[in-house]
């Protein structure tokens, strides 16, 4: 396959290597990188499979499949429910029963499979517990090393995945920002391949094909609007360039409206968003009962603020107690247990549905990209459970 890597602040392109993962003029922050193929010269036609796995994209993906769960990595079910939220159909895409019940698996796997192809011997993250268990699990049947760095507040769920899957787990009584910023200082001097979202541009590329499964899922017609949890803007970068890729390449004829959807608590590329151009990075404190999007200083900021925009899209927030009602809403009326960043997205619908920004006959498709039993002590304090006698039950009933 024929790709470069573009820094998404200077434009500066740089031919990929092994070690190449930000820009050298605008650092870490703001040089950021963007995959960049031969859209030209590729040419693709909607033969891909509904339920068939991320590597069914071969020419819109930079790995090549070394790992037999590869073929295990995608095609999460789109699920279309009728009159719920009182839209004439509302879909959610589920990754939930991804490998490690996470949508991080579609970024752990192409890292995985890149380091594999550079002969690295050890490959590293910093993760408030989704990518870390992710990364542990998808790796755990390669040769390579696995460390994680974690904030000691991870959910219990979460930890359970990285020390069953035999990776080496350093939990950090510090931030999530703190803990990524002490990963990549480790890393770079150990030599270690790096699964850092934001600092490795090919993580993204994974990523983007939930955008992709969703056009095909739903036959190639283009939801009006998407929405996303956002927190350190990788996801929904990669939601927004997988459907900008397949406008491109004319499989579909529009792209849909994307909406990033953050914690009050935790809503830094909001404000970045919010102040307007030039996107300038700021650092907040955060500190929101969704964990995987508690992110105050937020990586892949420039890019999420850049692609949301392009689609005509914006960042909305809602509160945490938003988010857990969510949870159990979107339970009871649907099945999906989601864990609180994947069930931001359906409070962020909720409010715009409030606001009147949204109608009836819209086609939304929300993303939920965590299962709920990674962090069930989220919802278990608002769930009441009363225990009775035998006789006590019968008399329920009989």
């Amino acid at each position: 396959m024929s790709y470069l890597l573009r820094c998404i602040t200077c434009g500066e392109e740089y031919e990929p290597t092994e070690t190449r993962y930000t820009c050298d003029k605008c650092g870490d922050l703001y040089g950021t990188l963007e995959v960049i193929y031969d859209y030209e010269n590729i040419k693709i036609e909607k033969e891909f499979e509904p339920k068939g796995s991320i590597f069914q994209f071969k020419d819109l993906i930079p790995a090549t499949s070394h790992t037999p769960i590869d073929q295990s990595i995608g095609g999460t079910p789109l699920y279309k429910f009728k009159g719920l939220l009182g839209f004439d159909e509302l879909m959610i895409k589920f990754d939930g029963i991804s490998f490690s019940s996470s949508y991080k698996d579609r970024a752990s796997i192409i890292a995985v499979n890149k380091a594999i192809e550079c002969g690295a011997d050890t490959i590293y993250c910093a993760s408030t517990g989704n990518a870390a268990s992710s990364l542990a699990l998808t790796a755990a049947g390669t040769a390579l090393r696995t460390v994680i760095f974690v904030p000691s507040t991870i959910p219990k769920g979460k930890l359970t995945q990285l020390l069953v899957a035999g990776a080496e787990v350093i939990p950090i009584n510090s931030t999530y920002d703190e803990v990524f910023s002490l990963s990549l200082r480790v890393g770079r001097k150990k030599g270690w391949y790096c699964r850092n979202s934001a600092i490795n541009p090919y993580l993204l590329e994974g990523k983007k094909t939930g955008a992709y499964e969703i056009l095909i899922q739903n036959d190639y017609k283009v939801p009006d609007y998407c929405f996303v949890g956002v927190g350190d803007g990788t996801v929904i970068s990669g939601i927004c360039k997988g459907f900008k890729e397949f406008y491109d390449l004319g499989l579909v004829d529009s792209v849909p409206i994307v909406i990033g959807v953050q914690s009050e608590k935790a809503a830094t590329i909001k404000h970045v968003f919010d102040k307007g151009k030039p996107y300038t990075p700021i650092i907040e404190p955060a500190n929101s009962v969704a964990d995987s999007i508690s992110v105050g200083n937020p990586r892949d900021v420039i890019k999420a603020c850049k692609y949301v925009e392009s689609t005509g899209g914006h960042f909305i927030s809602v509160r945490d107690d938003e988010i857990i009602d969510s949870i159990k809403e979107m339970s009871r009326s649907t099945g999906i247990f989601s864990e609180p960043a994947g069930a931001a997205p359906y409070a962020g619908v909720k409010k715009m549905i409030r606001s009147g920004e949204l109608k009836r006959t819209d086609s939304v498709c929300i993303v939920v990209t965590g299962n709920g039993l990674k962090d069930t002590d989220a919802v278990r304090s608002g769930v009441e459970v009363k225990t009775y006698d035998i006789d006590e039950a019968e008399a329920l009933f009989l």
